[in-house]
């Protein structure tokens, strides 16, 4: 088999659902370029005459202050983790003038609601409540500085040490590796957590055993609310359409959506142990098919037989597992466990329940579905495939494309304004714009 040239190995850009962006690789938030030296002079004498007043007087405080919001502006824009480290700063210093339960920030930092353990010597367990609300946001802004300062500073230096060029394949690059790093933490905290409880390994019937699940030990806890925190700031992040939209960019969103669905509606109503194994099974593969990526914006020689290990694993954990437990919710749902709707005991195992929970998991099945069509798509293309081409992805083509028109267009844009600048009329006469005269006067001589 023949390998591409000049490209990828596996010649296109792998799909899935760990392509949303951060605020780093935002093309409005690129690396802030050097300016030509005539533009350097423009800024220069707009900032001296926005210095003064009209009477000449030193600019006023109100403007002073203004200079320095946009001085704090663009180099949070410049430096996209400062901002969430400013906030991270600022509420650990409120929790620091008094570290007790009773500080507000408290709840934020720490797990919220412990229990007395249920037998002696047993584990503490942590019940649910508004306060959770709390720590979620917090670890939304902690993930946020971590993901925004290793992407800036670590991956970024990587990308240009590992010959990554462009600046949408270096964006890619630094995505796809800060996902492999947090799903290669997160993936194997899971089976932890599903080890120390009934539902391993996958086990459908013991989601509805005990049901409702009120309580959980910290780890199962901390597992469950730090997810949701990852998934609440990409989707913040995605919300924001900051960047051009990719041809997936719909069923990333709804895939986002529906996530924060199960996730809010699962922890509210306790089907937990549902929502771990989902959590589960999208975590290790997500970090397969980041590292998947990885390697194929490396050109790594073993990147055909990995990519190859990413669809059998994506096949098994979001299609057979899955399909597993939405079959469990079409049987088992009903069957083990009580099957009610009652607010004062919290039982919420009923029929509405039921529809909910499966049309949401079928609906995340169904974008899975489309993902996996499109991976199949560059597995039989690539194996099928014995020319020997040039064969990028759509999507870095084109950025490869506008990143050398803007280029253009903005070179284009300075020479223009320099030979406008040059020959623009510099003086005005009764209104009347007259060309400078740029040769040595001479005093006329009167007859």
């Amino acid at each position: 088999m023949v390998r591409p040239r000049g490209g990828s190995s596996l010649g296109v850009d792998i799909r899935g659902d760990t392509s949303a962006p951060a605020m780093s690789t935002m093309n409005e938030v690129s690396p802030i370029e050097p300016t030509s030296p005539d533009l350097s002079k423009q800024l220069d004498s707009q900032t001296q005459a926005q210095a003064q007043d009209k009477s000449g007087k030193p600019h006023s405080k109100r403007r002073r202050t203004r200079s320095y919001l946009h001085r704090f502006a663009d180099t949070c824009l410049k430096y996209t983790w400062l901002l969430p480290l400013l906030i991270m700063i600022f509420l650990l210093s409120l929790y620091a003038v008094n570290p007790t339960p009773s500080n507000p920030m408290h709840s934020a930092i720490f797990l919220s609601y412990p229990q007395p353990p249920k037998t002696p010597g047993g584990p503490i367990m942590y019940g649910k409540g508004k306060k959770d609300i709390a720590f979620v946001a917090f670890y939304t802004i902690v993930l946020s500085f971590t993901r925004e300062f290793m992407m800036q500073q670590v991956i970024r230096p990587l990308a240009k040490f590992c010959g990554i060029k462009g600046r949408g394949k270096t964006a890619r690059f630094m995505e796809q590796v800060y996902t492999a790093f947090y799903f290669g933490i997160f993936g194997p905290f899971g089976l932890y957590v599903m080890k120390r409880s009934t539902l391993w390994y996958f086990d459908t019937t013991a989601m509805f055993e005990g049901f409702p699940h009120r309580e959980h030990e910290a780890c199962f806890k901390a597992y469950y609310l730090l997810e949701a925190s990852y998934w609440a700031q990409q989707a913040i992040v995605l919300m924001l359409q900051l960047e051009k939209p990719r041809k997936d960019f719909k069923e990333l969103v709804g895939h986002h959506i529906i996530t924060l669905a199960l996730i809010g509606l699962s922890y509210r109503f306790h089907f937990t142990y549902m929502g771990l194994a989902v959590y589960i099974t999208h975590d290790i593969s997500d970090f397969f098919l980041a590292t998947s990526k990885t390697l194929n914006y490396l050109d790594a020689y073993i990147t055909a037989p990995y990519f190859g290990t990413f669809v059998g694993v994506w096949i098994y954990l979001r299609h057979y597992i899955n399909l597993k437990i939405l079959w469990a919710v079409l049987t088992e749902f009903r069957t083990v466990g009580p099957f009610e709707l009652n607010w004062e005991t919290q039982q919420y195992k009923c029929w509405i329940s039921q529809y909910i929970t499966f049309g949401l998991l079928a609906s995340l099945q169904a974008v899975n579905l489309f993902w996996l069509f499109l991976i199949l798509r560059i597995l039989a293309n690539y194996v099928f495939n014995s020319v020997a081409k040039d064969e990028r992805s759509d999507d870095e083509e084109e950025e490869e494309i506008e990143e050398a028109q803007a280029e253009a267009e903005s070179k284009a844009t300075l020479a223009t304004g320099a030979q406008q600048e040059n020959q623009a009329p510099k003086l005005v006469v009764n209104g009347e714009p007259v060309a400078e005269q740029r040769g040595p006067r001479t005093r006329s001589r009167k007859a």
